[in-house]
């Protein structure tokens, strides 16, 4: 695929992209002009009888005038709540044609879709489509591999050019930078764990950081020891590199004196493999678990936009990472461990390893920053999946405004939340006859239960929301916007709020 996507004043294209909102009926006059310099090729596609705007539809016209080649999208049935969406899923197929017909300079003709959305949020969505679907991981594809792509052999095109109208340049060009920093955790997050353990990942965001402009600290396992994380250290006990948590802050651009220098926090779980520990998975279940660190790296993507959008607010990170493995060092069931806010934690389950992670990056954030708001983003439970499968995150927010804020920015970005009940009952599942809680207590109210046992690690007075992104941080098979594996998801929702913040 691409190796750059950009935005130009005039691409000087000899391929155009139009989109179209199904059942136009004649050629609307908003594309007269097009249709001219096309030769009438337009208006003549529209009139057979299998011509289809439909969403997802791709046809390619080749006028016999104007414009080399004629991509015409289709978005589906106008005035649609997810108008949005569709434009997605247009940019998805439009770089794909692009990319497999070699074009290197695109012009995308908008007009028509006024009144659809916003005109920046209609960029925006287009260049959603066009950065998700340019994804590809081929970094470990070797020799062996008849199918990897040979530009050299090819000529392909590496960088596209694409030109829109005034309006919406500003939109596509900010989507595009925020879909470079969703494509960096999605090549993140499919790095396998031989190669992306702990370790990796702390150079990873030195490096990155001193790229964009972050502030960087680690809290190696020493350290972490000495603070007593009792749940960091024992999760990556027997890792192959020793946990370590990573900080990362950026400190606003020209930040209101309303925020009185209190950040906002995210905090996300990256365990770079997880087996289950003693409490082992099967082996089915383990062939997709350095996806596990995908809050993490969702956090990290998130993290990377902010500092390169240069935003104006304060944002801290934390990223826990540990690998989850089994050795004679390893934790094991009937452990007590003890937190680093005093609360003491008999283990029941290594498997649900990701909260005590997280349990210690919440307690260290809301004492050492003191943060207006926190967000956290965990693949936590197999119990989500079940409950909202692929489609969407667990939201457990008990801020109505925090909440609303969270939900608006997934309804701008299509990373969509559903919100799930956590009540003081829920917490009663977690009693411990030797400790303050366990960190499972079955399988009732499984993701509950994770959203209950982290509460014990946030100041009660600081709005928070845990997002359970295990449905959605990686997709079994491909769909119109994304290709089997990572998807980022979080990415585009944090920036979101972060931007939009008040």
């Amino acid at each position: 695929m691409y190796r750059q996507i950009r935005v130009v004043g005039d691409a000087n294209a000899d391929t155009v992209a139009v989109m179209l909102f199904d059942k136009p009926g004649p050629l609307p006059a908003c594309h007269a002009g097009l249709d001219r310099r096309a030769g009438g090729a337009l208006k003549a596609a529209m009139r057979r009888a299998e011509f289809s705007a439909v969403r997802g539809a791709l046809q390619c016209l080749y006028p016999p005038s104007g414009p080399k080649r004629l991509y015409v999208l289709g978005l589906g049935d106008r005035g649609q709540s997810d108008d949005c969406s569709a434009m997605r899923i247009a940019g998805a197929k439009l770089v794909k044609a692009a990319y497999d017909a070699d074009v290197s300079r695109l012009s995308i003709d908008v007009a028509g879709l006024d009144g659809a959305a916003t005109p920046d949020d209609t960029g925006r969505a287009i260049a959603d489509g066009l950065a998700i679907a340019n994804f590809e991981f081929d970094l470990f594809k070797g020799k062996g591999d008849h199918n990897k792509p040979d530009r050299a052999n090819k000529g392909k095109a590496t960088r596209l050019a694409v030109s829109i109208d005034r309006s919406m340049r500003k939109g596509l060009t900010h989507g595009l930078h925020v879909g470079e920093s969703v494509t960096l955790a999605r090549k993140l997050a499919a790095t396998p764990p031989n190669v992306a353990n702990p370790r990796y990942l702390v150079a990873f965001c030195r490096k990155i950081a001193r790229q964009v402009g972050l502030k960087c600290t680690i809290i190696d396992a020493k350290r972490a020891a000495a603070l007593k994380m009792g749940g960091l250290i024992a999760v990556g006990a027997a890792g192959s590199t020793p946990p370590a948590m990573i900080c990362l802050e950026w400190p606003g651009r020209g930040r209101a004196p309303k925020a009185n220098g209190k950040p906002i926090l995210l905090v996300g779980k990256a365990v770079t493999f997880d087996t289950g520990g003693y409490s082992i998975k099967p082996a089915a279940s383990m062939d997709t678990m350095k996806y596990d660190k995908c809050g993490g790296v969702a956090v990290i993507g998130a993290m990377h936009a902010i500092a390169r959008l240069k935003l104006p607010v304060r944002v801290v990170a934390l990223v826990p990472v540990a690998e989850n493995m089994i050795d004679k060092t390893g934790y094991r069931p009937s452990d007590i461990l003890r937190m680093y806010n005093g609360v003491t934690v008999e283990v029941t389950n290594t498997d649900a390893e990701g909260r005590l992670v997280l349990a210690d990056a919440l307690a260290y954030g809301c004492r050492h920053y003191k943060p207006r708001a926190i967000i956290d983003l965990a693949t936590l439970t197999g119990g989500v999946v079940v409950a909202l499968g692929s489609l969407c995150a667990g939201a457990f927010c008990g801020d109505s405004k925090l909440r609303g804020h969270l939900f608006d920015a997934a309804e701008h970005t299509g990373e969509r939340l559903w919100h799930l009940p956590l009540w003081a009952e829920h917490k009663e599942l977690l009693k411990s006859s030797h400790a303050d809680i366990v960190n499972s207590g079955g399988r009732e109210a499984h993701p509950i239960q994770g959203a209950a046992f982290l509460q014990h690690f946030v100041d009660q007075k600081t709005p928070w929301a845990h997002l359970d992104i295990a449905g959605v941080s990686d997709l079994k098979n491909a769909n119109d916007l994304f290709c089997k594996g990572p998807t980022g998801f979080g990415v585009r929702l944090l920036v979101r709020a972060v931007e939009t913040w008040r």
